[in-house]
Parts: structure tokens; C-alpha cells; sequence
């Protein structure tokens, strides 16, 4: 869990101003598992600040997006979801529950890097890999 001292520094070092729907905003992302949509962010927050609008939701996650402090993560049924981990880092995605969970493998990143390295995708550079890794949970 990432406490409000970091999150106020990630804000600050990312040249953005802190306010209160930032500061609310990314607690949520954090608290909530499981990369929430915006509607489990907006349910979330209105506990604590019911008269926060959605338009002010939307817009802060497009900011937070945009100055790289939260990702978008997309489902197979086309549901947009967000990732307040920006470490290196891939997703197990469950087709059945539509539970994503955070995969951290250095291998696997290493073995992905230097494969690309060898393909020379020539007029393509890559700036990050990602893998959504799909299949379902045994409970």
C-alpha cells in the first residue's frame, strides 16, 4: 500500500499540483485490487467526497495517465481498467472472472528483451512489453 507521502511525491515530481481529487483519486487506484475501472474509482471515492464529479474523475485519470502515474490496462470484453503499479510487470487475466493479477518475472522480461534484441525490427523502437497472459484461476 502506498501511502499519502508518496502519493503527494509522485504528484509533485511529475509537475502536477496536489489536490485533493489527485490525492483521492490515486489512493483509490491503490487501495482497490484488482486494476479497477473508473466506476469502481468513482464508488470508491464518493464515500469519502460525495460531491465529486465524474467529469472531474475522468479528467484526473486522463491526467494521471498522460504524466505516466497509472496505466490503462484493457480486458477482453473491452472494459477499461487502471494499474497504479508502473513497475515492469505483466498481467494474468482470468476469461472467466475478469480478474486481472499482477505477474512480476525478471526473466521472463529478460528472455522477451533480448528475443526482440535478436529480431532487429528495423524502424521500430521498443519502449516497453507488457504481456496480458489469459487463462483462468483454479480456486
Amino acid at each position: 500500500m502506498i501511502s499519502k507521502k508518496d502519493i503527494k511525491n509522485k504528484l509533485t515530481e511529475s509537475g502536477l499540483k496536489v489536490t485533493p481529487q489527485r490525492m483521492a483519486i490515486l489512493e483509490a487506484i491503490n487501495s482497490l485490487e484488482n486494476h479497477p475501472t473508473a466506476e469502481n474509482i468513482i464508488e470508491y471515492i464518493r464515500r469519502i467526497h460525495p460531491n465529486i464529479a465524474t467529469g472531474t474523475v475522468y479528467k484526473v485519470i486522463g491526467t494521471l495517465v498522460a504524466k505516466r502515474l497509472i496505466r490503462k490496462v484493457k480486458t477482453d470484453k473491452d472494459i477499461m481498467r487502471y494499474d497504479g503499479i508502473m513497475e515492469r510487470h505483466h498481467h494474468l487475466y482470468c476469461s472467466e472472472s475478469d480478474l486481472i493479477k499482477d505477474y512480476f518475472d525478471e526473466e521472463l522480461d529478460n528472455v522477451l528483451k533480448d528475443y526482440f534484441k535478436k529480431k532487429n525490427l528495423s524502424g521500430f523502437k521498443i519502449e516497453d512489453i507488457v504481456l496480458q497472459i489469459k487463462g483462468k484461476f483454479e480456486i
